[in-house]
């Protein structure tokens, strides 16, 4: 897996390209806050009538599940355990007060500095980690992943699929036979997706109708005052996008607002409800704060972006207090460990941790600096001391298991990791690499090539599962254990098939 990181990165188009043609093919792109260049086609189609023998919850789920698989791979996908999880939290924060049964949804950041975020079949939101950046409250990135909730709670996906225009069946016939050949490893999944977006998406007439978007406005509004938002963040959200889009006027010469469904009557209906709900000022938590300084960093992936990113944040540790002072020190601190300059890491680390109560960002930058010094007991001490105060903490289970590993405790750090792999099946996919690696370090071949096929399922390249749990029956003696292998290798056949009847039947 490549580190969030590495600084060559390719353009920052990728995820958002491919994820966002098939989110447009699926009529989730009207629901994106799109940056004012790209304004959204017009001729949107009426909501229409969820028609559920074309698309049951059941199908939209597989669909959504075959796209976010193959988008797991996708090197703008951002696969840091702390961000994701923040999201998630967030986001299962929110869909607990949906009116009705709780839609399953599964957050995930993606690194382009866009302001944007957009919802796919199967309850998966993206959001860009420019829109956390530009975020300048938690409420009002909550605002926006309430809209995004509602629209999977509303099923205005289900309902834009069911519409009848021909260019949406093309353009899904399209992403499907993409989907298709990746699935049997025939192409490189980034590169069919993006042609396809390039050449289909942006000029077809998608999105959600106006009545969707007012739906989700009124639905996410509700959501974010009941789980204890600020609910004028969503107000606050809609205003940015105002002024983003007048400024794109003078610049373009075109009117974002004409194609774009945000409009005044929305906006005014926000303002409305704000001002009917007694409410008082929701404090930011610092999770936020580090969040978003850590998003600054991640999407910095040109030197000339990185460097504006690191006068920011300078800025911010000398002129701001709290936790948005300490969040610009750790990320300055994580930027410099990554670059080795471990002096400059210490006395930033230093900084972070003046004024601030402990969190479990600081603790885990604490352990991986030490780790990264070769000071692995140290790590390791630090990383137990931290879980036991945070035992959830995703990127604390990982610090924990990199020390075992640098200390040769291979076994151990797979014996630890079992129970979390089972815990989060699909939500960390890294988790699964590391225990086949430290597996295969210690001489456990057989359930190496397992836990690596695990890895491989989650992150859509079943070709590759398939070679992994064929190799591991190879290497076995047992017949106990060839009969569970070849029970696992079924169940693949079978998931790769039911797979592929979804993509057919959208590709047909």
């Amino acid at each position: 897996m490549k580190s969030h990181y590495h600084k060559a990165m390719r353009p920052q188009k990728s995820i958002h390209r491919n994820l966002c043609a098939i989110t447009l093919v699926t009529v989730a792109l009207g629901s994106c806050y799109v940056s004012p260049v790209l304004a959204q086609p017009s001729g949107l189609p009426s909501i229409g009538a969820v028609s559920s023998s074309e698309l049951s919850p059941v199908w939209e789920q597989r669909l959504g599940d075959s796209i976010i698989a193959q988008g797991r791979r996708d090197p703008t996908f951002v696969h840091d355990a702390e961000l994701n999880q923040y999201l998630n939290d967030m986001g299962h924060r929110l869909a607990q007060n949906v009116q009705g049964s709780t839609p399953r949804i599964e957050v995930f950041g993606v690194r382009d500095s866009a302001f944007n975020a957009f919802a796919m079949p199967g309850g998966y939101i993206g959001i860009n980690t420019g829109l956390i950046v530009q975020s300048d409250s938690e409420s009002e990135l909550a605002g926006v992943m309430a809209h995004e909730i509602a629209h999977v709670s509303q099923r205005h996906i289900a309902r834009g699929l069911t519409q009848s225009q021909q260019s949406n069946t093309i353009a899904m016939a399209s992403v499907a036979a993409s989907l298709l050949a990746a699935l049997v490893g025939g192409i490189d999944l980034a590169a069919g997706i993006s042609a396809f977006g390039q050449a289909a998406a942006i000029d077809q007439q998608l999105g959600f109708s106006r009545s969707a978007e007012r739906e989700a406005d009124r639905v996410g509004f509700q959501m974010l005052n009941q789980s204890g938002y600020d609910p004028k963040g969503l107000q606050d959200m809609f205003a940015k996008l105002m002024q983003a889009s007048q400024m794109s006027v003078s610049r373009a010469g075109t009117s974002y607002l004409s194609t774009h469904p945000l409009s005044i009557d929305r906006m005014t209906d926000m303002q409305n409800r704000t001002q009917l709900t007694s409410r008082s000022r929701v404090p930011n938590s610092d999770a936020f704060w580090y969040m978003r300084a850590k998003s600054m960093i991640l999407q910095a992936t040109s030197r000339q972006a990185l460097t504006r990113v690191v006068d920011r944040l300078q800025n911010d540790g000398q002129q701001l207090k709290g936790a948005p002072r300490s969040a610009a020190w750790l990320a300055l601190a994580e930027l410099a460990m990554q670059r080795g300059q471990f002096e400059d890491a210490q006395r930033f680390f230093g900084y972070a941790k003046q004024g601030v109560p402990n969190s479990p960002y600081l603790a885990r930058l604490g352990g991986a600096l030490a780790l990264a010094q070769g000071q692995h007991s140290q790590a390791l001490s630090l990383a137990d001391q931290a879980l036991s105060r945070w035992p959830n903490q995703r990127s604390l289970v990982e610090l924990k298991a990199q020390a075992l590993e640098k200390l040769g405790r291979y076994a151990q750090a797979a014996k630890f990791l079992d129970p979390y792999t089972k815990k989060w099946p699909t939500e960390a996919p890294r988790l699964f690499e590391m225990m086949a690696k430290n597996l295969m370090a210690a001489n456990q071949p057989i359930a190496a090539r397992v836990a690596m096929a695990d890895y491989y399922v989650i992150t859509g390249a079943f070709p590759a599962a398939m070679a992994q749990l064929q190799q591991a029956r190879e290497l076995s003696d047992s017949f106990h254990e060839k009969s569970r292998l070849d029970v696992a290798i079924r169940a693949l056949s079978k998931r790769m098939d039911e797979e592929r009847e979804v993509l057919e039947r959208f590709n047909g």
